[in-house]
């Protein structure tokens, strides 16, 4: 554990009673980082404390099954519990959990992790914005995130793969945060060629949170080569692919017609000079 983390507490402090529950604070306390999740921090706090997690739980009475809501729903008094045993103040413990999001933004933010960052996580920490369906290198010390579920030795991905979904991400990040409907749209519009290409089916947003490293580049370098001559990439895509394809063409562009008679022109032309 990094010393720069934790927090020793001199003395022994008194139980407190809380809401008619009687806590002893813990002998050491954490200090959190910057944009770090509540069960991440709780998870280095019990380590701290030579305890398993979910008795840290078990100690401010909290049942071990609300540890998978506990980042986005943290009622007041299981804060205040929380705050007493770490000697913290219960404003500090609410920061820790996600804000309010929009609909947009917790579609796309993932109720369990599925990437991390590989030196972050030897300090023990997990990070909100690893949970983002855009998030591609730690903000805190560039790294690039990797899926939980990795090769044992990694995987060797291409230069260019890595570049565009780098740039897929930042396009994601923008409209998901910035209310971009329309932005927004054609990147899902983007995921979902991209999906019927690779035969994935589903909904593009949980695709963006695949463990497969590989699917999920592919998904966001599309975001960013739809940027450039988006109708004959999909023309491309309708023209090439098969009956599912075609399916997922259809789907995307479900209330564009005139969309659709655009890419059959382009797709038709393209057959032409085949």
């Amino acid at each position: 554990m990094d010393a720069g983390l934790v927090t020793p507490c001199a003395g022994s402090a008194p139980t407190r009673k809380v809401r008619g529950l009687t806590l002893r604070p813990l002998p050491k306390t954490v200090a959190p980082v910057p944009d770090e999740l509540l069960t991440g921090w709780l998870t280095r706090l019990a380590a701290t404390n030579y305890c398993a997690f979910l008795e840290l739980l078990a100690h401010v009475e909290i049942e071990g099954w609300h540890s998978f809501t506990l980042d986005f729903e943290l009622e007041a008094t299981a804060a205040e519990r929380i705050a007493v045993a770490a000697r913290v103040d219960p404003a500090i413990v609410q920061s820790l959990t996600f804000p309010a999001l929009s609909l947009t933004e917790a579609v796309l933010t993932a109720r369990i992790p599925f990437q991390s960052c590989p030196e972050c996580s030897r300090r023990g920490l997990a990070l909100k914005h690893w949970r983002r369906a855009w998030a591609f290198d730690c903000q805190i010390c560039g790294t690039r995130l990797a899926p939980i579920v990795a090769k044992p030795y990694g995987e060797l991905l291409p230069e260019k793969l890595l570049r565009r979904a780098r740039i897929g991400a930042g396009l994601l990040e923008q409209a998901a945060t910035c209310n971009g409907t329309v932005r927004l749209r054609r990147a899902m519009q983007a995921v979902t060629f991209a999906m019927a290409i690779k035969n994935v089916r589903g909904d593009p947003a949980f695709a963006l949170q695949s463990f497969n490293q590989k699917a999920r580049l592919f998904f966001l370098a599309a975001i960013a080569a739809a940027q450039k001559r988006p109708l004959v990439k999909a023309a491309l895509f309708s023209a090439n692919g098969d009956d599912f394809s075609r399916v997922a063409l259809l789907r995307a562009y479900q209330k564009e017609p005139r969309l659709i008679a655009a890419v059959d022109h382009i797709c038709v032309a393209i057959s032409a000079k085949g």
